[in-house]
């Protein structure tokens, strides 16, 4: 797919340059899934797995408890 394509063009040419933040909802064991081309999802995830600084947050969404509370 091309958004796959281009988001590997990005990751590509911010690696070791420039910082990425990325924040998604998905475990990051579901992105070659989801990214679904294996060699693309390798390459994605190396660049940007190995060096990077995760916060994992676990828990009930803090909407959900919000929504709760009221």
């Amino acid at each position: 797919s091309i958004n796959r394509h281009s988001f590997m063009e990005i990751i590509e040419d911010r690696h070791g340059k420039h910082s990425t933040i990325i924040a998604s909802q998905l475990p990051v064991e579901a992105w070659h899934e989801i990214i679904g081309e294996q060699t693309i999802a390798d390459a994605i995830l190396d660049r940007l797995v190995h060096t990077a600084h995760r916060i994992d947050i676990k828990g009930e969404s803090m909407r959900k408890k919000l929504k709760d509370n009221h």
